[in-house]
């Protein structure tokens, strides 16, 4: 398999990464189950990572602790391996508010989610590429580790469609696709939606942006046609298709039935227990929901929190582990795992990791016991980390600042830490200046305090075209402080982890283009992301020791500053505590070693170029991006005259509305209402019909 990938790279392996590359793979060859790659910010980590993965040969696994710093890395590792299948799988929830109760004020709250359908649909692209093919590098969240649903089952259930063979013509497609949770639609076509056109059914996949159009003779498959789902070109004429299931969670006929069977009886034994405890309310509660869900079951095959009866679909018994991503990954014939794991920022992520269940478990028990829940709904959970371990093989841990379960795991014969401290680009990490936090503290009469000697010292970077970070200690303190840069005429913008996903991504993308200069953000601003723009980091009350503020978190944001030749950073601090000693003196012992080597090969330090790439656009759908290449194209004759050009286009939609072409319509729609948001109020008003609402 040593020829599955086929790295593609501008340059070759420099400073410490040739001999980071060779350690790490021969480590593998000699079957060390835990190796960490101790690299410091900028070190190229993930090109490291990139060559080992190309000459491993093997699947692989990239876990990162957020949903940006994993989309970040999806894009790197694309733009390594465009001829392979890289796929991001993340939580496709943009919200989410799990299910509930809080006893002491019987407060009952309701599972509530936000379901973003693009990142629904690379999920199933992610699986059902683990599933078809052996080139395949899937970069995901801790989501990895939850409940997903059989692979088996999965697989198992998908539809295929062949030209010319019987499938009971339209309405047996129907039937079949309908089995699979596809639902019909008269309306646009979205992912894991069909409709019947004539004599022919359209559906459009989960997995890909496309629509498929099946005509029939008789009861037979006459053509398939691939068609753009945005312009209905056609784009091929396959002869096969293969249908994977529209939610992951999938059954047979047969085995629904008896998963049925199973929850009746422990409904059973549940209301049992609850009389013997003289609990009515609880059991009629129990009663009334779980026979609410059995009958959708029995009905259409799902329900709203069909994965707290997963256990029972699965054929599992009670306590055992659920199907996760994990599961969907190659594995030899005596069930080991055969794939390569990857943590990235491992101080980080394994901590997450380990800290899951417990969380899970202990809200599931507070349900189960007030009759919200069967008992088998704790069997709905995130691996335990010992479960997770056994699931992985092989890993690689990657960090600037290693922690104690990858430091204690690491050690020979059985694993080793490699070092990664030289830059190719020969950079040295940043210059560290402590200020007071206070104003007036010290020796430095007149300062004025931690905040207005940042704005200054960022002035100063942002007028020879740099940018700034700011790292405070609540996202409250980010948000006040980025309106107060704004307030004094400087663009500033905020980062945290309430930023929904696809708006943090933009927001660190348009920071790289200069759109402002100044990012605000707690400690979604210390871990992977890539920033060489930046020259300053300052670093708010360094001397609140804490999570935030230990060690590691300091090692981690002074990092933000080593991509930049001139970059620098300023810690605020008005004492020394433990942690700024010794990231001070680490970061120093960094420098001394990068100097020592640039010096001896005369090398001199250069800036990371980096081309801005933005994984937003890979999540935006077809449509969202047709939409936006229509104003490009349209603003001359916009500009000309506005109001006579959006009644033209007005006319355009009620056309493409009379011949029943809705995606048509439905663009031009969008496309008006990005070119109203642009006129004036008194203008929009005047140019909308009476009556429309926005």
């Amino acid at each position: 398999m040593k020829d599955t990938f086929r790295l593609h790279t501008p340059f070759p392996p420099a400073g410490d990464q040739p001999a980071a590359i060779a350690a790490l793979e021969k480590g593998l060859e000699k079957g060390m189950r835990h190796q960490t790659l101790l690299g410091v910010t900028g070190s190229g980590k993930t090109f490291t990572i990139a060559n080992v993965i190309a000459k491993h040969g093997k699947p692989a696994l990239v876990m990162a602790h957020n949903k940006t710093l994993a989309a970040q890395l999806a894009q790197e590792y694309r733009e390594f391996f465009p001829e392979h299948a890289v796929h991001y799988f993340v939580s496709y929830y943009d919200y989410y508010q799990p299910e509930a109760y809080i006893a002491h004020s019987d407060t009952y709250i309701e599972k509530e989610a936000q379901i973003n359908a693009e990142i629904d649909r690379l999920r199933h692209a992610a699986t059902q590429a683990l599933l078809t093919r052996k080139d395949v590098i899937i970069v995901a969240s801790v989501s990895a580790i939850y409940g997903l649903g059989s692979p088996e089952e999965y697989e198992k259930v998908h539809v295929k469609l062949a030209r010319g063979e019987n499938v009971g013509g339209r309405s047996g497609l129907i039937r079949k696709l309908i089995g699979i949770y596809f639902e019909r639609t008269n309306a646009d076509l979205s992912p894991g939606f069909i409709r019947a056109v004539g004599n022919a059914v359209e559906f459009m996949p989960v997995n890909e942006r496309a629509i498929y159009r099946v005509t029939f003779d008789g009861d037979l498959v006459a053509e398939i046609d691939a068609l753009d789902a945005v312009s209905r070109a056609r784009t091929g004429t396959p002869d096969t298709v293969f249908v994977f299931p529209a939610k992951h969670f999938v059954t047979s006929e047969d085995e629904r039935q008896r998963a049925v069977e199973d929850i009746k009886a422990e409904l059973e034994e549940q209301l049992a227990k609850l009389a013997r405890e003289e609990k009515p309310l609880e059991a009629e509660r129990l009663k009334r929901r779980t026979l609410h869900d059995l009958a959708l079951i029995r009905e259409i095959g799902y329900t709203s929190g069909i994965e707290n009866y997963s256990r029972h679909f699965d054929g599992r018994a009670p306590g055992e582990p659920p199907s996760t991503l994990l599961s969907y990954f190659p594995h030899r014939e005596d069930g080991t795992p055969d794939f390569l794991t990857v943590i990235d920022e491992s101080h980080v992520t394994v901590p997450q990791i380990a800290g899951m269940y417990a969380g899970d478990r202990s809200r599931k028990d507070v349900l189960v016991e007030h009759g919200f829940r069967l008992p088998s709904a704790r069997d709905n959970r995130p691996l335990r980390f010992e479960e997770f371990e056994a699931r992985v093989g092989q890993v690689i841990y990657t960090s600037a600042t290693p922690g104690p379960y990858e430091r204690e795991h690491s050690v020979p014969p059985h694993g080793q830490v490699v070092e990664q401290i030289i830059r190719p680009t020969g950079l040295i990490d940043p210059e560290l200046t402590v200020r007071p936090v206070s104003e007036g503290a010290g020796a430095e009469r007149g300062y004025r305090g931690q905040v207005a000697d940042f704005i200054d010292s960022a002035e100063t970077v942002i007028t020879r075209g740099g940018r700034a970070l700011a790292t405070t200690l609540t996202k409250q303190m980010a948000e006040d402080l980025a309106e107060f840069l704004r307030a004094r005429g400087m663009k500033a913008e905020y980062l945290h982890s309430d930023v929904k996903t696809i708006e943090r991504i933009e927001i660190l993308t348009s920071f790289r283009k200069g759109t402002f200069d100044i990012l605000v953000g707690v400690n979604l601003l210390r871990e992977g992301l890539d920033l060489p723009e930046v020259e300053l980091v300052g670093i708010l009350d360094a001397d609140k020791e804490g999570f935030l503020r230990s060690e590691t978190s300091l090692i981690q944001t002074i990092g933000r500053a080593a991509r930049n030749v001139l970059g620098r950073v300023i810690l605020y601090a008005d004492r020394m505590t433990g942690s700024l000693e010794r990231a001070i003196s680490e970061t120093n012992r960094r420098r001394a070693l990068q100097l020592a080597y640039n010096e001896k090969h005369g090398i001199t330090p250069a800036t990371i170029k980096k081309e801005i790439r933005d994984i937003a656009e890979t999540m935006r759908s077809e449509h969202e991006k047709t939409v936006v290449e229509l104003l490009a194209l349209d603003t001359l004759a916009y500009r000309d005259d506005p109001a006579a050009f959006i009644a033209a286009k007005r006319a355009e939609m009620a056309e493409a509305v009379e011949a029943l072409d809705f995606e048509t319509a439905a663009l031009i729609r969008d496309e008006i209402y990005e070119l109203e948001g642009k006129q004036p109020k008194a203008k929009r008003q005047a140019a909308a019909p009476r009556g429309r609402r926005r």
